[in-house]
């Protein structure tokens, strides 16, 4: 059986034990129903290079605590920074981009508002999407045994991105009636090396709009098509990410 995986920040570590608190703390006592004794991993989110092999010490309802057994190195992340841009779907759409990405190792999402974007969030229901959003982030790199639970920002309107890609090395277009260029071409030209940082950016169910696609190309984004189907919304990052795992995964880091 794996053990489970918790994360904390820097402050929740301790010279030889290591506290879990709050929602964490109560889903190890009363929902996992775990004992004084078990064992867990706890990864330290400002050190993503070790985790420790703890065991559990102290059960209360909103901290537990861990006597650390082991400090362990793992480099389980990407050597590339991948930051999707997603085109606002539907709220199951985006679970699911969130959920596999994130299992695929995606760095950051943030939900673009775009000209065809069906839904249309408000400021009562914005923030109670965003905490669903990233509670299904830390559960998707708990399962994955991820070191990074990757960000979640608030929506941001189109017309925002260009300035948020200037310090991208890629930054690819998802684009439906693009033909000549795949994406796998394009990664061939990037200089093989760690932390690069690449944008790619989704349109929502009706595709980008022209004149988008036109204030996008103002930058440096790169369109590409990714074969001769066209893929739904919320399959189209989970293909990228996958070509891109496999493109730079085995890479040293």
């Amino acid at each position: 059986m794996n053990m489970y995986k918790f994360f904390v920040i820097q402050d929740q570590v301790k010279e030889n034990y290591i506290e879990i608190l709050e929602e964490d703390a109560n889903h190890i006592g009363k929902v996992l129903r775990l004992k004084i004794g078990e064992t867990i991993e706890i990864c330290n989110v400002n050190d993503l290079k070790n985790n420790y092999i703890c065991s559990i010490i102290n059960i209360e309802n909103k901290k537990v605590e861990a006597k650390i057994i082991e400090k362990i190195k793992k480099h389980i992340e990407l050597p590339v920074y991948v930051h999707i841009f997603q085109g606002l779907p539907k709220a199951e759409k985006l679970e699911l981009i969130i959920q596999k990405t994130t299992e695929l190792g995606v760095a950051e999402i943030t939900p673009v508002i775009m000209k065809r974007s069906i839904v249309k969030l408000n400021e009562k229901t914005e923030e109670k999407k965003i905490n669903r959003w990233r509670r299904i982030s830390e559960s998707a790199a708990k399962q994955s045994k991820q070191n990074r639970v990757p960000i979640i920002n608030f929506p941001i309107e189109l017309k925002q991105i260009n300035e948020k890609i200037k310090d991208y090395d890629l930054v690819i277009l998802a684009y439906e009636k693009e033909e000549d260029t795949y994406i796998k071409d394009i990664l061939k030209q990037v200089t093989i090396r760690n932390n690069i940082k690449v944008a790619v950016i989704i349109g929502p169910e009706g595709g980008i709009d022209t004149e988008e696609l036109e204030e996008l190309q103002k930058s440096q984004v790169k369109t590409v098509t990714l074969g001769k189907r066209i893929l739904r919304t919320e399959t189209a990052p989970i293909a990228i990410i996958s070509i891109i795992m496999y493109e730079f995964d085995a890479m040293k880091q």
